[in-house]
């Protein structure tokens, strides 16, 4: 028997099924199981589960309707793989069905298109369950992005002078300390001295009194 391949591949961060390459491994391993020949492998880059209209696989129906080389089959790795979406999967299982068209899953069932209750039961079993997976997914991921900016946006403490020049912060912290005759250096003092010694702020401007104060406050 001959038969197509359908691999699709929505991008980087795709969960629904394994990737290209896997997919193509596990299509041939079950074709060489059961002595069934690949003509051709159609591969769907970028699409994703629930886009129902894809080049490939229109590609690959037309070559079915024009019986090229004689293929009314196509093995795929699991039925998520075809669509994640349940209503796109069973739209396109119509088609399937519709064209006459035998359509294999490797890890679920060897036909897919049949009418029988049981069947029929199952597929719906497995295009919820890659439904499910599809929703939680993007849940998740929201969820993550949303923790990550609030943590970001209210745990991250505002980096100081002693995080980023710990050198100046020390130096300053010193001359407050260093007398001036009876008398330690004031605020505008230091401030003097950092400007005579070349230092600059975080804004590439001179220090004052002000700002050396708000400096060891925090």
């Amino acid at each position: 028997m001959k038969a197509f391949g359908y691999v699709r591949f929505s991008g980087k961060g795709q969960v629904e099924c394994d990737g290209p390459i896997g997919q193509e491994a596990a299509i041939r391993q079950y074709a060489d199981a059961y002595d069934i020949t690949i003509e051709e492998v159609f591969r769907e880059d970028g699409a994703g589960g629930t886009l129902e209209t894809r080049r490939a696989l229109a590609a690959m129906m037309v070559a079915m309707e024009l019986s090229h080389h004689g293929v009314k089959t196509v093995i795929i790795e699991r039925l998520n793989c075809l669509a994640s979406d349940l209503i796109v999967q069973e739209a396109i299982i119509n088609d399937f069905r519709k064209g006459g068209f035998q359509l294999i899953s490797v890890h679920e069932s060897d036909d897919l298109l049949g009418e029988d209750p049981t069947r029929k039961l199952a597929r719906h079993v497995f295009g919820a369950i890659a439904e499910y997976d599809k929703v939680m997914t993007a849940l998740k991921s929201k969820a993550a992005r949303d923790r990550k900016r609030i943590c970001e946006g209210r745990c991250e403490r505002r980096k100081t002078y002693e995080d980023t020049m710990p050198e100046l912060f020390h130096l300053i912290n010193e001359l407050r300390r260093k007398p001036r005759g009876a008398k330690r250096m004031t605020y505008g003092q230091v401030a003097e001295e950092l400007n005579r010694r070349g230092f600059k702020t975080s804004l590439s401007g001179e220090f004052n009194g002000q700002i050396v104060q708000n400096i060891l406050r925090k």
